[in-house]
């Protein structure tokens, strides 16, 4: 593992920037198991200091009146307005780059790292364009390469109308079916990686997607029952732009505060309250299952890792296990909030406030994934200098312009551990606000409102604590 140790003179730092200091110092969470860092320092203080930053934000935004952080959200700086492509195009382009990255995940090399297709899925799609839809808003809505395969289905059987309405009853449960499936695959199964492994499960994914659109419509499946789709949308809210339609290939922009677009959501059904929480159980747990901690409970010597059939049995249990105990110390938190307000709807503040969690999601996500990011990066420009495994080398690159140096550089570690260590604190801290407004909306008898959040606040402080750790704990890569 790549270790630092920190200079002496942090010693000679005053008290809050050292606080500040220990905070910023942890391990990255590479998927693609490119090593972690091991924290030298006192864990205790590193682990008070992030946490307390997110207690002491909630006893700030406590004092604070919810209308009048409710007001800031809504403050607007207008950018004007753009022209849109049409949603066909975009599709239709999407649809024709995953047919070229399955034609090289079947016909192209095996080897996972120079083939675009294991690539493109797991770092530049599922890692990096995650945190380009938090920044640039919901362009998976055009992106997405499900709808223009769908129209021409429709066009081809002379429809014009799904077969059937989506029932209401269906809620977000295929969604997160989806989504249990997609995180089982990711963390459990034997060789996600493999090439042709993936292609046949994004195939079997296509299957499934084309076969409830044409069933339920396009925009009814896409908008409650897959689950890429359903995440992307809910992550798109957190975004400081705000692109609101005036016709159908035309938009006003805006500028508005990260996370403000959250205050427009619906509440969401139980099965909606459940899927946030599974996309934000799923990271932690992939960050969980590598720990030393948690390979002991397999009765595994995390030195001498036998590999990921070893622990199959118990990484289900385990993904399943985080979930659920996740969802039940939701509930609750939900509950005690109603024993102290009993004016406040449980259903309906379990719906509305669940919306809160989706900062913390998206935190988990970048913290854990920002190392695996900068890695494969390069390996997409190797995959991509010879896309099906020819000896083409179109870049004029080869495996050894791939370097991993950084993990090694004093500067670049510092600014990891501050990018990874700031993303989970200001994650809950934008948490913290957002719930602050939400409850607001639940109503209340006098006192008892503002009090009602506090479990809620709780749990958000705790789970600081348990990313934290999860980014400080030794794990097997």
């Amino acid at each position: 593992m790549n270790k630092f140790r920190p200079r002496s003179a942090i010693f000679r730092l005053p008290l809050p920037a050292l606080l500040w200091w220990l905070t910023s110092f942890v391990p990255a969470a590479a998927h693609s198991g490119e090593g972690g860092f091991v924290l030298l320092l006192p864990t205790g203080y590193y682990l008070a200091g992030g946490t307390l930053a997110v207690l002491v934000s909630f006893l700030l935004v406590f004092l604070i009146p919810a209308v009048t952080v409710a007001r800031w959200g809504g403050a607007r700086l207008p950018l004007g307005e753009i022209p849109l492509p049409p949603v066909m195009l975009t599709s239709t382009l999407s649809a024709v780059i995953l047919l070229g990255l399955l034609i090289a995940g079947f016909c192209g090399s095996a080897d996972p790292r120079i083939n675009p297709l294991p690539v493109a899925i797991w770092s530049l799609w599922w890692v990096g364009f995650t945190f380009l839809q938090a920044v640039c808003g919901d362009l998976w809505h055009r992106l997405n390469p499900w709808m223009a395969p769908y129209r021409l289905l429709m066009r081809v059987m002379g429809r014009h109308q799904p077969w059937r309405s989506y029932p209401d009853w269906l809620g977000y449960w295929p969604a997160i079916l989806g989504f249990l499936g997609f995180a089982w695959f990711e963390l459990v199964d034997l060789a996600p990686n493999d090439p042709t492994r993936l292609a046949v499960a994004i195939l079997v994914y296509a299957a499934i997607t084309l076969t409830g659109m044409l069933l339920f419509g396009g925009e009814a499946w896409l908008h409650r029952a897959d689950p890429f789709s359903v995440f992307l949308r809910l992550i798109a809210h957190l975004s400081p732009i705000d692109a609101e339609p005036i016709a159908p290939n035309r938009c006003r922009l805006s500028l508005v505060l990260p996370g403000t677009r959250l205050f427009s959501l619906q509440p969401l059904p139980i099965s909606g309250v459940l899927f946030v929480l599974l996309t934000l159980s799923a990271v932690s747990f992939d960050g969980l299952c590598r720990t030393f901690w948690w390979l002991a409970k397999g009765g595994i010597n995390p030195l001498e890792f036998p590999g990921r059939s070893a622990v199959s049995s118990l990484n289900t249990a385990g993904l399943l296990g985080l979930w659920l105990a996740l969802a039940a110390t939701y509930l609750i938190a939900i509950a005690l909030g109603r024993w102290i307000n009993p004016a406040m709807p449980a259903a309906r503040a379990a719906g509305i406030l669940v919306v809160s969690i989706i900062p913390i999601s998206l935190a988990y996500h970048f913290a854990h994934y920002l190392t695996v990011l900068l890695v494969d990066l390069q390996y997409a420009a190797l995959a991509l200098s010879d896309p099906f495994g020819r000896g083409w080398n179109l870049f004029g690159l080869d495996s050894r312009n791939v370097t991993m140096s950084f993990l090694n550089n004093y500067h670049s570690v510092v600014m990891i551990w501050n990018l990874q260590a700031g993303a989970i604190v200001l994650g809950h801290i934008l948490a913290v606000a957002v719930a602050h407004v939400l409850s607001a909306r639940l109503g209340g008898d006098g006192w008892r409102a503002p009090f009602a959040q506090m479990p809620l606040a709780a749990l958000m402080v705790l789970y600081t604590l348990f990313g934290l750790w999860l980014l400080a704990a030794p794990n097997a890569g």
